[in-house]
């Protein structure tokens, strides 16, 4: 096998315009929204709290999580044949693979950096200095670079010899698996474990922890000391809803409820919408984001009349 065919959308040709037209908007907006956070986080000294240290890693994630897909989707969705080269479709999964589980990762960091906030104020800087939130962050992406590595090289030492027409638009693991000429229970057994493991158990723990901010919340005094630790956590809590959702969904739905449109409508989900509005709930949701991309926005459009 040297190419596999998408059949991702080819069965839509009326609508092939549009759906580019609609996946280049999101794309773009994911680029300049995650570029724009990245920037105004490093730039703005407010914003240098292990916070936002996290959500700079989590937009320079989102950047490559749905970079990973949406070029050459853009690509096919303009072609009358929509391939890829075998070669490509190990680089791309190994990059969905390894952007996609060090943001499950990340995210649940970024829960325990809010229960340290919220639940363990006075041990806040002592547990989530910077040493500790980069080995935080270090970590996830090891996670994430090793399983990606693992899944994706014994994917690729299946055989295939059959029919190289996959039912999806991205090269993903399952619909990989169908395409195998041989036993592929062992790496059916790896998913799950992959999925159980690093998707599941941290969405549980961060649920725990959500649990634990939501008693200490309610435990304050003060109704705007309520208000301010939710609007903390309400960003990130939609975030880990959707993006946990749809992939638990995906992965771990039983066979019997599987169907290829709607696995191909969740994974455009949270492979190209969902980075794309991560940026908007972030900056509508938190008010010191606001008031720094004022200010960034602002001081260019000084510069810019100064420069006129």
């Amino acid at each position: 096998m040297t190419e596999i065919v998408f059949l991702g959308f080819s069965d839509f040709h009326e609508i092939q315009v549009l759906l580019f037209v609609l996946v280049l908007a999101f794309y773009v907006m994911a680029l300049l929204g995650n570029t724009l956070i990245i920037i105004v986080t490093v730039t703005q000294p407010i914003l240098h709290a292990p916070m936002y240290f996290f959500l700079r890693n989590l937009s320079f994630l989102d950047i490559g999580f749905t970079s990973a897909i949406a070029p050459k989707l853009l690509v096919n969705l303009l072609s009358e044949i929509q391939t890829i080269s075998f070669t490509g479709c190990g680089v791309q999964m190994f990059f969905f693979l390894l952007f996609g589980l060090t943001e499950c990762c990340l995210l649940f960091v970024m829960a325990y950096d809010r229960y340290v906030a919220i639940c363990r104020p006075l041990q806040y800087t002592l547990k989530m200095n910077q040493k500790v939130c980069t080995q935080m962050a270090a970590f996830s992406w090891t996670i994430g670079i090793l399983v990606a590595f693992g899944q994706t090289i014994s994917m690729f030492t299946l055989p295939y010899c059959g029919s190289n027409r996959m039912n999806h638009f991205f090269c993903d693991i399952s619909p990989l698996l169908r395409l195998a000429i041989t036993d592929t229970y062992r790496n059916e057994v790896s998913v799950v474990t992959v999925t159980i493991v690093f998707i599941l158990v941290p969405f549980l723990l961060i649920l725990l922890s959500y649990i634990f901010i939501i008693s200490t919340v309610l435990r304050m005094p003060s109704v705007e000391s309520q208000r301010k630790a939710f609007s903390t956590c309400s960003s990130h809590l939609i975030i880990v809803s959707v993006f946990y959702g749809t992939i638990i969904f995906t992965y771990m739905r039983p066979k019997t409820m599987y169907s290829p449109d709607g696995d191909r409508l969740l994974s455009l989900m949270y492979t190209i919408v969902t980075p794309s509005v991560n940026p908007i709930v972030y900056s509508l949701r938190n008010k010191e984001v606001r008031v720094s991309l004022r200010k960034s926005i602002g001081r260019k459009t000084f510069f810019q009349g100064q420069w006129a």
